[in-house]
């Protein structure tokens, strides 16, 4: 299993992306599964779907270094837990590559996409016209990804349904790099919080966005 990314976010948290390589079969092998887990992967009639699967729960099982059985499960709101666990986690993945964050201390959000024009068809969708008029921004694809990792990270890191990325979510002006960060603030039941989210663009054209905070 190439880990090609593992990094110390904070004394609690930590982020670990995965690059697909393995076969199923070898996933299989590395895992403790229950009679629901492998209902559930029976059930994926596409095998990107399963890598997927597999991939998260083999890289979270390694970032755990643990041998006994982890029993992973979604709440209501389709946020993925650990049962009988301290640590709270955020789980991604694009076609090669899966990404996890786990954390003692904050609650987390990853993303991770593998950049394409397409996104600029769906901009409009995802932010609003203030957001479009940055520059850094505007009509870039790395921009946009940016911005779209961003939300989705802030997203995960929320855990609840509701949040909408337009309408709930706004990313401030910010320098686009390779690598750097971002404020947005983000619209919630209790009120609007500020957070900042980090993000990368990886040397194979994939984009990640990450943010850890007390929830």
């Amino acid at each position: 299993m190439p880990i090609v990314y593992n990094k110390n976010i904070d004394d609690h948290s930590v982020l670990a992306i995965w690059k697909i390589e393995e076969t199923e079969e070898e996933m299989l092998a590395g895992l403790q599964l229950k009679q629901h887990e492998l209902d559930i992967i029976s059930s994926f009639n596409n095998g990107k779907r399963l890598l997927h699967w597999l991939s998260t729960r083999l890289l979270l099982r390694k970032m755990l270094n643990t041998t006994a059985y982890i029993d992973c499960q979604f709440d209501e709101d389709g946020k993925p837990y650990l049962v009988n666990s301290e640590y709270q986690i955020s789980l991604s993945h694009s076609y090669d590559y899966a990404a996890v964050m786990i954390s003692k201390e904050f609650a987390v959000g990853v993303d991770i996409e593998l950049i394409k024009h397409k996104i600029k068809s769906i901009k409009h969708k995802f932010l609003s016209d203030i957001e479009l008029a940055q520059k850094q921004i505007g009509n870039n694809t790395e921009g946009l990804y940016v911005a779209w990792c961003a939300k989705e990270a802030i997203y995960k890191w929320h855990g609840k349904k509701g949040l909408e990325f337009k309408r709930d979510i706004h990313i401030k002006p910010f320098k686009l790099k390779a690598e750097g960060n971002l404020n947005a603030l983000v619209e919630l039941p209790g009120g609007t919080r500020e957070l900042t989210v980090n993000y990368f663009k990886t040397k194979d054209g994939y984009m990640l966005g990450y943010v850890a905070n007390k929830a």
